[in-house]
């Protein structure tokens, strides 16, 4: 998140905490409001002295329960039996419950954005109170489990659980929900005793309320014991996950398939393939270029009957139901541009099965529409896999769904065209240059000349031009870096001015520089490259907050904050992992490259663990991706 964008949420959260205060306040001071509130709080009334009392203020009354409830909520000392009992016996079970839960809701609320606003603060309270592991819990799958646990625990008060809650870092949509389903149990048994007091049921009340009692007292007694037994059940593995290889289901298969075709329906995307697929000959390899996020869609829709194997990002696998998912359709995990012995096996034993292994070995989505470069070893794979090569490439892929877009393109054309490159013998007899030749020439992609290919071709999208600010960093005008902003179809510089729009066929109108983004692209690449050359120096410093793989509904969680470098030498993080200071350092040769999500992050593998870096200004990830390039590559060069 950019400093304005976390100025601008912490304003707004100022502003609705101050407007539902000014409404409370106002509703305590109008009319006979006032003499309501003092009445309950300064006589010493009966039960039923207070029930008539709330009674007979009618609406206010419902009012005031609610507003009592949401005060026992925020103010975590206050019990909150007393309210649920009075509410039962005031206004009967269904009207209890309701008024006591939009009470829960409206506490609740309170208390989430007091928690976005001074988070540190209270977190360090409460984890003097509550002796849990915040962290722990926060990137453990059993998280919702834990909670509703503590909601079942009669000692810990129910605005104790919301701070602790509010400050595992969860959505609002999910944070009310879990707090209204948790306190749902335990306000029914208070309003219950209420409703059955006015029921006549005295014996049943009195039996209840002791049994309650007795566990309250034992929870109390034995707090640390649960307290310990809770940070232990919420200890998980952490190992990254160990996806074993295996054949497709032909049915979830199918099942895929169809819902694919819908969705690229009802996204406006059409394919069209030449009818070679049915050649495909195992063991194979298929190299698919990667211009697109959904190009396994297409891929899946056109191999559908062969079953292949797919060859995936490591951090799909962490989530336990994607990682079921996609094991289920044959695909296995990979640590980008790192060593990763298991998948090789994995990939080894696709083709001892005599299977079709699917790759796209630029492993990462196209920046600009180009073809990105292939690491060496990749080349090696394919020498040695003694495997019949095949190519699957994709034409209109990076339009129809480009990385830094927003909203899907309708109108998109997506070309692919099938290719054997060699069979078995034949690679044999190749040498790695050869290969490397080969399969380079037979991939390269240009999505601006297969553009100018296909002038029929229109996309619409209300927002063209949205993201473009996460991979153009620089100005052509002033030279200002960081300073593009788009708007719908517009792109223009905060500093100069210097406007422009992209038309329907992704061409820059008007009297601009650039005739499109992959020529703005190339241009600030080679800034930057003779920025780096006249500066031994050179560096590229920002704090970060640092996210790992979660476990849970997320793909990742919060890990950190510190300060990354990038130089010469490497990538160097300085700062949190999981509550300790830590040092991580990567050498130039073990980066590669920097692989970004434009506008979110980028991300190295340590081995098998990724570390995942969000910068405050998430536009300047594509710098840390250039720069890395640069400098890996500048390194190479002075080996040779």
């Amino acid at each position: 998140m950019t400093a304005q964008k976390h100025t601008r949420q912490r304003l707004l959260i100022a502003i609705g905490v101050t407007v539902i205060l000014a409404l409370l306040i106002w509703f305590a001071l109008s009319g006979d409001n006032a003499d309501l509130l003092k009445t309950l709080f300064t006589e010493n009334l009966s039960n039923e002295e207070l029930s008539c009392l709330l009674m007979g203020f009618g609406w206010r009354g419902y009012i005031v329960v609610a507003l009592l409830a949401a005060l026992q909520v925020v103010c975590t000392f206050l019990p909150a039996e007393p309210v649920q009992v009075l509410a039962g016996f005031t206004f009967g079970f269904p009207i209890g419950l309701l008024c006591c839960m939009v009470g829960a809701l409206v506490g609740s609320t309170l208390i989430f954005l007091l928690q976005k606003t001074f988070g540190e603060k209270l977190r360090g309270y409460f984890v003097k109170k509550l002796n849990l592991d915040f962290d722990k819990i926060a990137r453990s799958s059993k998280m919702v489990v834990i909670i509703f646990i503590l909601y079942f625990l009669p000692a810990i008060p129910y605005g104790m659980i919301c701070f602790f809650a509010a400050s595992l870092g969860m959505s609002y949509r999910r944070y009310t929900t879990l707090m209204c389903l948790g306190a749902l149990p335990s306000v029914c048994i208070g309003v219950g005793l209420g409703y059955m007091t006015i029921m006549s049921s005295w014996v049943v009340t009195v039996c209840v309320f002791a049994v309650l009692m007795v566990l309250m007292g034992i929870a109390f007694w034995k707090k640390d014991v649960l307290f310990s037994w809770l940070n232990k059940y919420a200890d998980e593995n952490k190992q990254p996950p160990k996806n074993k290889v295996r054949e497709a289901n032909g049915f979830v298969l199918n099942v895929l398939y169809y819902a694919a075709r819908v969705y690229l329906f009802l996204c406006g995307v059409k394919i069209k393939a030449t009818n070679k697929i049915g050649e495909i000959e195992g063991p194979s390899i298929v190299l698919c270029n990667h211009g697109s996020y959904i190009d396994f869609i297409y891929t899946m829709v056109l191999l559908r009957k062969k079953k292949p194997n797919f060859v995936g990002a490591r951090l799909y696998f962490y989530n336990k139901y994607l990682n079921r998912l996609l094991r289920t359709v044959g695909a296995f995990p990979k640590s980008m541009f790192a060593v990763d012995m298991e998948n090789a096996r994995n990939c080894f034993t696709v083709l001892r099965n005599k299977g079709h292994l699917v790759l796209m070995p630029e492993a990462r989505l196209s920046t600009a529409g180009k073809f990105e470069d292939i690491q060496e070893n990749t080349y090696s794979f394919i020498k040695t896999s003694g495997a019949n090569i095949y190519s699957l490439k994709f034409g209109g892929d990076y339009f129809a769904d480009p990385k830094w877009g927003k909203g899907f393109r309708r109108g998109s054309l997506v070309e692919a065209e099938l290719d054997r490159l060699w069979t078995a013998e034949q690679l044999k007899e190749l040498t790695l240059d050869q290969v490397k030749q080969g399969v380079s020439q037979r991939l390269y992609y240009d999505e601006f000349q297969w553009l100018e290919q296909h002038p029929k071709v229109c996309y619409r999208c209300a927002k063209m031009a949205e993201g473009l600010e996460n991979i153009l960093m620089t100005c052509p005008k002033c030279g200002g870096k960081h300073t593009i902003t788009t708007n719908k179809k517009k792109v223009f510089c905060e500093t100069c001015g210097y406007l422009t729009s992209v038309d329907c066929r992704y061409q820059f109108t008007g009297d601009f520089r650039f005739k499109n983004l992959c020529e703005w692209y190339e241009w600030q690449k080679a800034q930057l490259e003779k920025e780096i050359a006249a500066d031994p120096d050179y560096a590229l410093s920002e704090p970060v907050e640092l996210r790992l793989p979660g476990t849970g509904k997320g793909l990742t969680r919060h890990g950190g904050e510190g300060v990354c470098t990038l130089n010469r030498e490497g990538l160097v993080y300085r700062g949190g992992k999981d509550g300790e200071q830590v040092e991580k350092q990567f050498s130039i040769e073990r980066i590669y490259r920097l692989l970004f999500g434009a506008g979110q992050n980028f991300e190295v593998y340590d081995g098998p663990e990724i570390q995942y870096y969000v910068p405050r200004d998430t536009r300047t990830c594509v710098d840390w991706y250039m720069t890395s390039m640069i400098l890996y590559d500048e390194a190479e060069k002075q080996k040779a």
